[in-house]
Order: C-alpha cells, then structure tokens, then sequence
C-alpha cells in the first residue's frame, strides 16, 4: 500500500486488529516499528511474470494512527508512539462531532493546513530543533518531527511541544515505578548490578554477585522471578556475554571466578549508569 505513494496509515481496533497472539501480526508490526523513520524499508518477495519471486524494497514510512482500548503493544512499538489517553464525556461537555455537520468544516481546515505546510516544506526539512535535555534517544527521534512544525508555526508552540516532550518522558519513568512497563532482563541486571556492587571492590566472585542479586532483587533474580526460577551463575554470565561482550575472569590461578569493576564500566557508560568509584 505504502510503495503505492505516501498516505497517513489508520489503524482502528488496535487492540484486536494488533493482537501479538494473532498470525501475521508480526511481521505487520516490524512495517509499524520501521516505518516511523524517513527513508525507512523492508525487503519484500513479489511474484514474477515468469512465476517465480522478486526482491523488491519498499518504504514502510508513512505517518500512523492507531485507536484501541489499552492494545497489548510491544515494547519497542510503544517506545515510538506519543500516547493520547481519551477518557468516556460522563459529563456530556464534548461537541457534537457529527460528520455530516462538520464535513465542510474540516475540509476547508485541511487545505488551509495542506497550504501551510507546503510553505514550511523547505524550512522544516532543513532546521533542526533542540528539545529539553531529558527528551533523548527514541524520544527525540519521535518528538523533534512535531517540534521543527512547532518551530514553524512560531507563537507559542514550540513551548507546548517541550512541555508534552517533557512530560511523556517523565510518564515513562512513573509507569516503569508502578510496574506498568518491565525492563529487558539483561538491562536490568546491569543496572542493579552498579546499584549492589560493594563499594571500593575492584573484583568480586560472580557467586557472590547472584547471591546479592537475589537477595536485594527477588522479584527479578528469585524463585518467583518472571523466568520461573532463580537466578543462576550460567546464565548471569550468559546475560553479562551475549549483551555486553563481558566475561568473567580469575585473580589468581586457583582463585573463583568473578568480575571486575573495570570491565563493567564502560557497559554502564554506555546504557547512562554512573559509575561508582573504586578505591
């Protein structure tokens, strides 16, 4: 559809019409996950005149709106939305948003829009805006778009946008303390691992290691932990390997194994945890 021109995708029923469990889903929500960048794509097999199959690479940009009611997205599809909560009008306060009533209203805004930002085009592409310190990484990528329009416009908008920048960030961090959202294991594990390391140790046993993380974590590393057991030294280190090319070493020929503070800093530097200092 998209490699047909660019369009604005809508997805209504997201809940149901995105639902992880269903067939297909998949590979629809790698488009959704990619598409939300310029210039992005995916590798597609298109039939042949000749009956056999043809790589073609088409663009999943595309502007999107989805509706649901609370969909089961992903994580990394949730990462690149900016979320718009509606609750029910109780009150009966909301407008009447009869199509048939407004129709010639909302076109005649549409083109005056469609006018505007042809006359933005230009700048829009060229400008690149600053958001609030905070707004980094997938935030930034999904907030500077609307920030450069907010620039174009003037007045005061520019100043809304940091202000909803700002505040979805800090949402994020609320739904991560009240359990709404869970980190990848292993990004937790580097995290609580800066947060129990013994101050002044420059190496530590890697039993002694899981043996605090279980202790001070047992929601994340006990027996009652989301993967059904406990947290073991295998697969500590195998976390510590695959994610961060960090392997466990020995002080001394007959010594335990362990890690030391020095290989973990600059995983720690990279994923934003400030390193304690080491005696």
């Amino acid at each position: 559809m998209l490699d047909a021109g660019p369009r604005t995708v809508l997805i209504d029923e997201a809940d149901r019409s995105l639902d992880p469990k269903k067939e297909g889903v998949g590979d629809l929500l790698a488009v959704i996950n990619s598409g939300y960048r310029r210039g992005a794509s995916r590798p597609v097999l298109t039939p042949s005149k000749e009956g056999g199959w043809n790589v073609a690479e088409m663009s999943t940009y595309s502007p999107l709106a989805m509706a649901g009611n609370n969909p089961a997205l992903p994580a990394d599809t949730r990462s690149r939305c900016i979320r718009v909560l509606l609750m029910p009008d109780l009150e009966g306060i909301a407008e009447p948003s009869d199509w048939e009533l407004i129709e010639h209203d909302a076109r005649a805004l549409a083109q005056r829009v469609e006018t505007w930002a042809e006359s933005v085009r230009d700048w829009v592409r060229e400008n690149r805006t600053d958001l609030p310190e905070q707004v980094k990484g997938r935030n930034a990528e999904k907030w500077r778009p609307l920030k450069r329009i907010a620039c174009a416009a003037g007045g005061g908008w520019p100043a809304v946008v940091d202000e909803l920048a700002a505040h979805d960030v800090e949402q994020q961090e609320q739904d991560k303390e009240d359990g709404m959202t869970t980190q990848h294991p292993h990004v937790a594990l580097l995290a609580h691992l800066h947060e129990t390391w013994p101050p002044g140790l420059a190496f530590v046993a890697t039993s002694d290691l899981v043996r605090t993380l279980i202790l001070e974590h047992p929601e994340m590393w006990g027996e009652d932990s989301p993967y059904g057991r406990a947290l073991t030294p295998q697969r500590f280190g195998r976390m510590l390997a695959t994610s961060y090319g960090v392997n466990s070493t020995r002080m001394s020929a007959t010594g335990p194994r362990g890690y030391t503070f020095a290989s973990l800093e600059q995983p720690w530097r990279r994923m934003g945890i400030t390193a304690k200092p080491v005696a």
